[in-house]
């Protein structure tokens, strides 16, 4: 651990920062402080040392790392509680497993790669090393399940908070959950209850974000390639990683405490303006059965009022929607 407290103190300085003072911060040895630095720079840390003024970060690989996460966290609960792996299966099913055990609200699990990424209806998601950021959220409210059934929704636009506050682009929003930049899904979402079985009581909630953070149009399968979209390709610029995740953890943070404080009108009013689907012809599927009709309007619980081609107007608030225009219907 003294390697990413070593990596976070750097990062928050802004110059040198001695070897005495971060043995004192840390309460480790001077020995244990070289040996940190020695680590990170076998890693592709490139760190300056000077006699008498200590050691200086001037540049850093694009890592996924607490030590690259929390320096820039600034929120009062999601995050405080952090999990970073390099591999694991899924970061939504780790939490799962681990919230039995007595995880605290607002702990959040990161990963570089996941190897059984899930997405919803039951999907894979693809989920390669070096690439995205793949992280999830315990969230433990004390409301009841019904009240919780729409926290995707709110969720969806903290997550374009924060990429619009790492990268400078804010993405759209394809009803419920995918986000979209330059016409390609960049982010999918996915929303996990527990419920205790004798009550009915919500135990938890687990939210899972994936972002295509950094990919090229060469690293997609040919079969995503009209789909799958990245913050680099639609902006050019490569975007790190590590602030991403934090910025993503800070929007979620702020959009929690506002949510559980009941003050929620601003998602739904930013919701509406971000979503895409809102004015398109779309195709609905439910229970194996096609519907196609025109998006109207988000209700004020987040269903999409559609016109069927019959005329008919009814609320959709499940079931999978696609929309004319993103490639076809995406």
């Amino acid at each position: 651990m003294s390697k990413e407290e070593i990596l976070a103190l750097l990062k928050r300085s802004e110059g040198y920062l001695s070897g005495a003072e971060m043995s004192r911060q840390l309460g480790i040895s001077r020995a244990a402080v070289w040996k940190a630095i020695d680590a990170l720079r076998q890693e592709g840390y490139q760190i300056d040392s000077a006699t008498n003024r200590g050691y200086c970060l001037r540049v850093s690989p694009d890592r996924l790392s607490e030590g690259e996460v929390r320096p820039y966290l600034t929120g009062r609960r999601i995050g405080r509680e952090l999990r970073v792996f390099d591999t694991i299966d899924s970061t939504n099913s780790y939490l799962k497993r681990e919230a039995a055990n007595g995880l605290p609200d607002g702990t959040a699990a990161l990963a570089d790669c996941q190897t059984g990424g899930r997405g919803r209806l039951g999907r894979g998601f693809r989920s390669a090393p070096g690439e995205g950021v793949y992280l999830s959220v315990l969230l433990r409210p004390q409301v009841p399940p019904e009240e919780a059934v729409n926290l995707t929704a709110y969720v969806a636009v903290a997550v374009c908070d924060g990429i619009e506050a790492a990268a400078g682009v804010r993405p759209q929003i394809k009803w419920t959950n995918d986000l979209v930049l330059g016409g390609r899904k960049i982010c999918g979402i996915l929303t996990e209850m527990g419920i205790e079985g004798e009550s009915g009581a919500l135990q938890y909630l687990v939210t899972g974000i994936g972002v295509n953070a950094n990919q090229r149009a060469e690293d997609w399968p040919e079969e995503l390639r009209e789909i799958a979209g990245s913050i680099r390709e639609a902006t050019g610029q490569p975007v790190a990683r590590g602030r991403l995740a934090a910025c993503l953890l800070n929007a979620l943070d702020e959009m929690y405490e506002r949510w559980q404080a009941g003050d929620r009108a601003r998602y739904l009013e930013r919701y509406r303006a971000d979503c895409l689907t809102v004015g398109r012809a779309v195709r609905i599927l439910t229970a194996g059965r096609e519907e196609r009709g025109l998006a109207l309007a988000v209700d004020d619980r987040f269903g999409l009022v559609v016109r069927l081609e019959d005329g008919t107007e009814r609320t959709v608030t499940s079931g999978e929607v696609s929309v004319r225009g993103l490639y076809g219907y995406l």
